[in-house]
């Protein structure tokens, strides 16, 4: 079946517990050219019942993140994707950081606002097209929360590389970093130049790094020196 133009429509399936947002979308999506909505629910009963039943297989998936208080629509996008398909796009009218990840993690491929719902027609036909670029809520929610995870990740080598040395050890770290020579080190320490050399040595063994300025500032990065947590608390 084709829509006059010899062109097929774009079969979409919305899912949505709000019955009063299920009539507006179904309605305003319903008058836009080239779109046929086959197949609507309000529960996740309805769209398992539809995938086992073998239901004519949509275009695009409008999936509402949060079904019946629960987010039920993430476990139902990665159904709906990996049976049919489709390209599934999540709805909610809340920025729930953790969901869209998981919603992307499960295969959806954008995360729209139900009130930008104005948006919608042209994301559906990207997305139908396979053209579909991300939308810009979704996209600054992912580099949050790959932001949040590079820090996870920035403060989990900083306690690894913090326990693999002694804090005299770090103390020489920072004056080498300050640009103290092995002579004045060993000087303000009160100790041997070999004793300088010789904690050096060891310290570039246990974090095994070609040399002793190179150690020094990968320490620094990670704010372990005394004088930057000094400053970050000011």
């Amino acid at each position: 079946m084709d829509n006059g133009q010899g062109i097929e429509p774009i079969r979409i399936w919305i899912v949505e517990d709000d019955k009063d947002w299920l009539r507006g979308l179904t309605a305003y999506l319903g008058g836009q050219p080239g779109f046929s909505l086959v197949f609507t629910a309000s529960t996740p009963e309805e769209v398992e019942q539809a995938l086992e039943e073998g239901l004519a297989p949509p275009d695009v998936v409008l999936m509402d993140i949060m079904l019946q208080g629960q987010p039920e629509g993430v476990r139902l996008a990665e159904a709906v994707a990996l049976s049919t398909g489709a390209r599934v796009i999540m709805l909610t009218s809340m920025e729930e950081k953790e969901l869209i990840l998981r919603s992307f993690q499960a295969g959806a491929i954008d995360y729209q606002i139900k009130s930008e719902f104005e948006t919608l027609p042209d994301v559906i036909r990207g997305a139908a097209k396979r053209q579909s670029t991300i939308s810009a809520a979704a996209a600054e929610q992912m580099r949050e929360e790959f932001r949040r995870l590079k820090k996870l990740e920035r403060e989990f080598e900083a306690k690894k590389m913090s326990d693999r040395i002694t804090p005299a050890e770090l103390q020489l770290l920072e004056l080498i970093d300050e640009g103290y020579t092995q002579t004045q080190i060993a000087d303000k320490l009160v100790v041997s130049v070999r004793t300088v050399k010789n904690h050096i040595n060891n310290v570039l063994k246990k974090l095994q790094f070609s040399g002793s300025k190179e150690a020094a500032r990968e320490a620094k990065a990670m704010g372990l020196f005394k004088r930057d947590n000094d400053e970050g608390s000011v």
